[in-house]
Order: structure tokens, then sequence, then C-alpha cells
């Protein structure tokens, strides 16, 4: 297998050549950061230069955000937005009995903040999995622009609806799957935003714990450990401490499958039985 020192030297290439490009050089030079999330979602927005200029002038870039410290805590106010510019965060709830719920990972590119919107107040914590950074924007100054700029406000509108269907997407997760395929469909989802991202869509690193993603999942850490041993028995993925590889992509949705097909085979035999039942009362 690929060992973690040549995924990082992949990852690593693909920054270097990314900063090579005359394109990103320039967004830099004008927002102070290369990639900024926010200047590209201002950019997605239609501005005119002076418009975007002003933009970004208000912009926070590169905040740092130390492993373990937490960028906002549940019933905090909302304050700012922010975009991950480097490194993981993981959002939290809690409960009066002390147990925390791992709600989501956060990785570079995503905002961070919007559930705060509603009420005025944050719903989860949100803290660093490793250290990291971001680039924030007062929300206040944020929903000025938008009144002044319909493009940027219909781009605004599209990030919600991108938050709410991961949360509705989490919720179906919980309710209908197996252990395995819950698993299957978070290893997939992370393949798929890392592609989105212009890297490898089959090896990356999994900076959070088997106990961060057990929470997240409804899962035991126990229980995380044996999937990823199975699915590595299995050939279906190989790890090297925490750099994941994904031999096929199809073949992990190929599995998934097959527990759609197990699980459509068992609901046919329930109502047999079920009709059987009704026959004999």
């Amino acid at each position: 297998m690929h060992r973690a020192g040549s995924i990082g030297t992949r990852e690593r290439a693909r920054n270097d050549q990314h900063a090579l490009d005359p394109t990103s050089s320039s967004s830099q030079a004008h927002t102070g950061c290369l990639n900024c999330g926010l200047f590209a979602w201002c950019q997605s927005g239609q501005l005119a230069a002076r418009d975007a200029a002003r933009f970004n002038k208000h912009i926070t870039h590169h905040r740092p955000v130390k492993r373990g410290a937490y960028l906002h805590h549940a019933d905090g106010p909302l304050e700012s937005l922010h975009v991950i510019h480097s490194g993981f965060l993981k959002t939290t709830t809690g409960n009066e009995s002390g147990l925390e719920q791992v709600t989501g990972f956060l990785m570079p590119g995503d905002p961070v903040g919007m559930d705060g919107i509603d009420s005025g107040k944050h719903q989860f914590d949100t803290v660093a999995i490793e250290d990291s950074s971001v680039c924030s924007i007062s929300f206040g100054l944020l929903e000025q622009l938008c009144g002044e700029f319909p493009g940027l406000q219909r781009d605004f509108l599209r990030l919600l609806s991108t938050e709410i269907n991961r949360n509705h997407g989490l919720m179906l997760l919980l309710g209908v799957m197996h252990a395995e395929e819950r698993l299957i469909v978070f290893l997939l989802n992370l393949s798929a935003r890392f592609a989105a991202r212009g890297y490898s869509a089959t090896q990356f690193r999994l900076p959070m714990r088997h106990q961060d993603i057990g929470s997240h999942l409804g899962l035991s850490m126990e229980t995380i450990s044996r999937l990823l041993t199975k699915l590595s028995n299995d050939e279906a993925i190989a790890l090297d401490h925490k750099y994941l590889w994904i031999k096929t992509v199809e073949g992990l949705k190929q599995r998934l499958g097959d527990y759609k097909k197990r699980r459509s085979t068992t609901r046919t035999a329930d109502s047999q039985s079920s009709a059987i039942i009704s026959r004999m009362r």
C-alpha cells in the first residue's frame, strides 16, 4: 500500500502546484489569504472588483485555533461567521448528564457558525481537533453586505441549504443503517469532500479519534475500531496510523448496495410473515 509519507507528499505536491498557479497567486495578492473560503464565496456572488475589495477588507485571515481550543461555545452570542482555512474542527452538543455528541466534522472550505443565525446564539460547541486556522467576518457586516448585493445573498442562502441537507443526511444515517453502513457512508462522504477540494478521493488522513467518529455515528469506539479492521481485512481499505487508503470507491459503494438488497429481502420476508399471521387469526 502507499505509506503515510507518500500520501502526505502527494498532498504537499498538489498544494505546491496550486501555489504556483498564476490565478491563485493573483487571488493571494488581493485577498491576503491563498484560497480564502470567504473571498471565494464573495467571488461566487459576482461582486465587482471594488465591492470585492471592500468585502475582503473586513475579513480576518488566518486566525489560529490551537488543538483543543474552542472557536465558540454553545449559547454563546453569534458575532462572526468563519470558513476553515486549514485543519479540522468538530461540532458537539451535550446534555445535562455531561455526555457529548459529535454532530459534525469540519474541514478546509467549510463554513462555521451558521448554527447561531436563527436565535443569535450558537447551538453547538466548535473545537479544533488539530492545529487549525479560519478566516472570519462579522455577521452584522455580512448581513449588511448581503442586503446590498443580491448575488451575495443568494449564495449565502445556498450555503444555508447545504448545511440543512447535511444535517438531514445525518438523521437518515442514524435512523435506518447498520453499523458498517454508517461507517462506509462516513468514509465515502469524506472522500467526496476531499475530492471536491482538489485532493485525492482515495488517500487521505483521518485526524479525528475513533471515539469521536463513533459519537458522530451513534456507535461505540470499539465498534469503529472493529469495523475499520474488518474493512481492512476484506481489503476494502488500508490503514497506516491516521492515513486511510480506499482501494476503490466503487467497491465501498458495492458493499452499501449489498446491504440495501438484504434489507429489501428482509422487508419482503417480514411482509409475507405478517400476511400469514393475519390469515391465522
